[in-house]
C-alpha cells in the first residue's frame, strides 16, 4: 500500500517540480515531510477518492501517511 501511495505523491511532486521521495513512513506528516501544501493535498485526495472509490474525509482530515494507509486498507 506505501508503494502505491509513493507513486501517487510522486506523482503530484513531479507535476510541480519538485525532488521526489524515494521511500514512505506511515509516521511522515504530508505537509512537514512530504511537503505538500494545499493545492497537493487536494490533489491527492482528489486522485485516491478517484483511484479507490473512498471518501478521505469520511474520519476526518488527515495529516499524515498513516491516516491513508488505514484508509485504503478499509
Amino acid at each position: 500500500m506505501l508503494n502505491e501511495l509513493l507513486e501517487l505523491i510522486n506523482s503530484i511532486l513531479h507535476d510541480s517540480n519538485r525532488k521526489l521521495l524515494t521511500a514512505l513512513s506511515e509516521q511522515m506528516s504530508l505537509r512537514d515531510d512530504v511537503g505538500f501544501d494545499s493545492l497537493d493535498l487536494a490533489k491527492l485526495i482528489v486522485t485516491i477518492e478517484d483511484k479507490y472509490n473512498i471518501d478521505i474525509f469520511m474520519d476526518g482530515v488527515i495529516d499524515n501517511v498513516g491516516e491513508v494507509v488505514a484508509l485504503l486498507k478499509k
